[in-house]
């Protein structure tokens, strides 16, 4: 008796122990987000002040109007908004079917075109910005969303996701049926695998969207029209040389960050399911 109940005491310790340990980082991980919504909503003395203010103040909606009245905010979100969602999009549709094709076809060069890909993957994307640009170019797409959409939708790491995640979730049985049936290839993925795989999607469109959202190096190449800004190019030109008002820029970084948080929230559950999918054995 005095056994059971000291193993049930150490569990509970325990078990306290990782609760503990999960909420510390849970505020480390939160805790910029805070401070930078606390800089958005204090005036810049305040900021520079030692030690500097942990409350949020008043000067949030002041700080913003500072913003619109600098950058065109609300043109460069739209434009950010079109180029993320349109390029991930793009990437789930073709990084599905390419996923798909390297998981469960057989065709001449199919191991030696994976290992290619792995290796693209391996290689900085900072290596190819001359080639890219002069291809943009060439093309007269430069001050075009274009130039940052088109070269996105093809993404190494969405097409090795999609290849793991259907060649361990995709039964090989299933797909031999569907053939006796006489479902061609495209239906045997529209019906069979898709439904499957609409965790990977979730994971993916998330890991895509934030990336594209984020990007600054290549749009701050191909785009040099204030119409065509992304919202993180737009942000840089809150930045002087000479008066840094922090307040200002942080209030645009805390209103920019918020669509990242939405779309989190909005497919965080399937995130989850999909990273831990075949975790757990049934």
């Amino acid at each position: 008796m005095s056994n059971t109940i000291g193993k049930t005491r150490k569990v509970s310790i325990s078990k306290l122990f990782v609760y503990l340990l999960l909420f510390i980082a849970a505020i480390l991980s939160v805790f910029p987000f805070y401070w930078m919504f606390v800089m958005a909503a204090n005036h810049n003395s305040a900021i520079n002040a030692v030690p500097p203010a942990f409350i949020p103040g008043k000067q949030l909606v002041a700080n913003f109007q500072n913003v619109l009245s600098n950058i065109d905010f609300f043109g460069a979100m739209w434009n950010s908004l079109i180029v993320a969602t349109v390029t991930t999009a793009g990437v789930l549709i073709l990084c599905s079917l390419a996923g798909f094709a390297f998981a469960k076809f057989q065709f001449k060069g199919k191991n030696l075109l994976f290992v290619f890909l792995l290796v693209t993957m391996m290689v900085p994307p900072q290596l190819g910005l001359i080639p890219q640009y002069y291809i943009i170019t060439k093309l007269d797409w430069v001050n075009d969303l274009k130039a940052i959409i088109v070269p996105g939708m093809i993404d190494a790491f969405g097409i090795f996701w999609m290849r793991q995640y259907i060649s361990s979730n995709v039964p090989d049985e299933l797909i031999d049926a569907a053939k006796i049936d006489g479902c061609s290839n495209f239906r045997i993925y529209w019906n069979i695998a898709v439904p499957v795989i609409i965790p990977a999607f979730a994971t993916l469109a998330i890991i895509k969207f934030m990336y594209m959202w984020n990007d600054f190096l290549w749009p701050l190449v191909v785009l040099r029209e204030e119409s065509s800004y992304t919202i993180q190019i737009a942000l840089r030109n809150l930045i002087d040389n000479y008066v840094r008002d922090n307040g200002m820029i942080l209030s645009g970084t805390f209103w920019a960050t918020v669509p990242l948080i939405v779309i989190f929230l909005l497919f965080n559950r399937m995130f989850i399911q999909s990273l831990t999918q075949g975790a757990v054995k049934s």
